[in-house]
């Protein structure tokens, strides 16, 4: 006779339950969906069940039965997505252990077959190695509070409108150059666009995306006044009531970094590493961490050059980043990366209350 022993699927969790009489863990991963969810369910070291597919309410429904029923520990899993953290929030209100985690390439077999079951067991299985204690199995994502998330829309907002007006800006210079006339900048503007040496039929079209944009532009004006007058008095000089807004509200909570290495890791802005036996190669930076936090410190990391020429890392940098220095493009990008993310961390300390700015060569 033949046997088959599945050990693909294995955990010492069951081991443990026989010998102790306590109950197993269950452990969800859940492929989020915007009108459903497929959810594979394991429970203990058992092998994963098929997945289910839920609505979003009905799914609920059975959670908080399961959790009820069971009486044990209930771990759900699901990767970050454009739906947000409600879910995550549900769940931890049914007293379910939910964690989010990095989008990442869940075929680590390569068999280039993907279903939203065999993603939903892939997390599923992952979580089981976190429960059981290895914690490198998730890259897990901080939720933030409501908070948190409605304070920074506000900024993103801005963000987006600003974008739609550069868009309608273009397609009105595109309009103009195609048919064989000079662009104006900024045409859109009730001045400019008065003494716009056009034809009838194209100011017509102009007025259309006109009046859209003066909206915008009015609208961005308002986002503009409420967000710096939420800035906090007495801001180093050159640092930006707008731009300290946005660090402070994409950080959300700075005490949750324990150290300068955590806080510049989140910036993405650290060299990447290829490195192998002897050889050691050191590449561009990561853009591991959030993309607006790493602009607004960037461009931040420009102003202060101009404005706090005595802080220390602009000082160590001066020569490259000075005006008219002779050194390449490329160097310059590097020094003020550089400047970047110092900028990061000594902001973490002054948030903390570690240092003061002065204390850093920044005047106020």
């Amino acid at each position: 006779m033949h046997y088959v022993n599945n050990t693909e699927l294995s955990s010492h969790e069951e081991t443990h339950r026989q010998f102790n009489g306590g109950r197993c863990a269950i452990k969800l991963g859940i492929d989020v969906h915007q009108d459903f969810y497929v959810v594979v369910e394991q429970v203990g070291g058992s092998n994963p069940k098929p997945p289910q597919r839920f609505q979003k309410e009905a799914f609920l429904h059975w959670a908080a039965r399961l959790k009820q029923k069971s009486g044990a520990q209930v771990h759900g899993v699901y990767e970050a997505c454009g739906f947000g953290f409600s879910l995550q929030r549900k769940l931890s209100a049914l007293s379910i252990n939910c964690y989010v985690v990095c989008p990442q390439k869940l075929d680590e077999q390569n068999k280039r077959v993907k279903t939203d079951g065999l993603d939903a067991k892939a997390l599923c299985l992952k979580l089981d190695r976190f429960v059981q204690g290895n914690r490198d199995a998730l890259a897990i994502v901080r939720v933030p509070s409501e908070e948190e998330e409605q304070a920074r829309a506000i900024h993103r907002q801005r963000e987006q409108l600003v974008k739609a007006r550069k868009q309608l800006e273009a397609q009105g210079r595109s309009l103009m150059v195609n048919h064989g006339l000079e662009p104006v900048q900024n045409w859109w503007k009730p001045r400019t666009f008065a003494a716009l040496q056009v034809s009838d039929w194209m100011k017509e079209l102009l007025q259309n995306s006109q009046s859209i944009l003066l909206g915008l532009q009015e609208k961005i004006a308002a986002l503009t006044v409420q967000l710096q007058s939420a800035a906090a008095p007495n801001q180093p000089r050159g640092l930006g009531k707008m731009t300290s807004v946005i660090i402070d509200r994409e950080i959300g909570d700075w005490n949750r970094f324990s150290n300068r290495r955590q806080i510049a890791s989140y910036t993405g802005l650290c060299p990447g590493e290829y490195s192998s036996g002897n050889t050691r190669l050191q590449s561009c930076v990561t853009k591991h961490g959030n993309p607006r936090l790493r602009a607004a410190l960037v461009e931040l990391a420009w102003r202060l050059i101009r404005f706090q020429p005595n802080y220390h890392p602009v000082h160590k940098w001066r020569q490259i980043l000075a005006k008219g220095a002779l050194t390449t493009g490329a160097a310059r990008k590097k020094a003020i990366v550089a400047v970047a993310r110092q900028l990061a961390v000594d902001l973490w300390r002054i948030k903390t209350g570690r240092l003061k700015a002065e204390q850093l060569g920044l005047t106020i």
